[in-house]
């Protein structure tokens, strides 16, 4: 029988845990010396793909700003239109419905034709993911009709913004926004204060009451109806002198539509607006909700003459 607490026991079991103690040391050692690196890899692997994909993004921001750069710079101002193929996607819609590099370039070839020595001028350009924000001065004579009005030889300076995204180094869509009544100021179609043509009638106490209309190229007809069913009604109303209306088209079909009715008094005024809130609801049409459907914007005010 051995007596595990006997001496010549406890001295062969010393060694063997000594041993035993000194193997499984070394053998941790080696499992951390092992992972050391592979802990290191995984961080630099973690670092070099976050710098690849900032990278990616990087170049592919600059690769647009020099496709939208080329847009303006040899397509436009050089009239070299055919590099739009290269440069605008097939799935790309104009504002007449048009696909590709025929939609992009149909309202920049119509300013052209009426301003043929127009230039693009950019003063941004500004590029992030996929999406380039430019801004432009557009510097033109015009020497041949625009939009039914006819060459006034006037040379205008406008400014306009736009974002245009891209995808696969193409062009998709475009938003933009240009100045458009000074634009047509700059033509002298319309005075710097548009108020002053229709002002200088009213006296006496008669207002005018102006309405300035923004209206999308879709939208257009269905404005166009309600605008003669309108017209015609406040005509019959007592208190009323006369009106008149104005408008252009913008480079994007948009209609740009001013009306003018002068009224007698701002007594009779009001009591017109009453009555042609009486016949909306008889006819169960709600102004509010048709401009907010079509997307038209209005920006309307009673004015009276200014006395010098």
């Amino acid at each position: 029988m051995i007596f595990y607490n006997s001496p010549a026991c406890r001295g062969d079991s010393f060694v063997l845990q000594t041993k035993t103690m000194k193997a499984l040391h070394i053998t941790r050692y080696l499992i951390g010396v092992l992972m050391i690196p592979a802990g290191i890899n995984a961080q630099t692997t973690g670092k070099i793909k976050n710098n690849k994909n900032k990278e990616i993004i990087m170049n592919t921001a600059q690769q647009n700003k020099a496709i939208v750069l080329k847009i303006y710079e040899q397509c436009l101002n050089k009239r070299n239109f055919d590099l739009l193929n290269e440069l605008v996607s097939e799935a790309y819609t104009g504002i007449q419905g048009k696909k590709g590099a025929a939609g992009f370039q149909e309202p920049m070839q119509a300013l052209i034709r009426s301003f043929p020595d127009m230039q693009w001028n950019l003063t941004n350009l500004i590029a992030e993911d996929d999406k380039v924000f430019a801004s432009w001065k557009v510097q033109g004579t015009h020497t041949n009709p625009f939009n039914n009005i006819p060459a006034t030889g006037k040379f205008i300076s406008s400014e306009g913004t736009g974002v245009l995204t891209l995808k696969n180094g193409k062009v998709i869509s475009t938003h933009v926004l240009t100045d458009r009544v000074g634009f047509m100021q700059a033509l002298e179609v319309l005075p710097a204060d548009v108020n002053v043509l229709f002002n200088r009638k009213a006296h006496n106490g008669q207002v005018n009451f102006i309405d300035k209309f923004f209206v999308p190229a879709a939208a257009i007809k269905e404005f166009r109806e309600r605008v003669k069913i309108n017209r015609n009604f406040i005509e019959k109303l007592p208190g009323f002198i006369e009106d008149a209306a104005y408008e252009y088209t913008d480079n994007d079909g948009n209609l740009i539509f001013i009306t003018v009715a002068m009224w007698q008094s701002a007594e009779a005024l009001n009591k017109a607006k009453e009555a042609v809130q009486a016949e909306y609801k008889k006819e169960g049409f709600d102004a509010p909700a048709m401009f907010k459907r079509l997307g038209i914007t209005v920006d309307r005010g009673i004015y009276t003459r200014v006395h010098e």
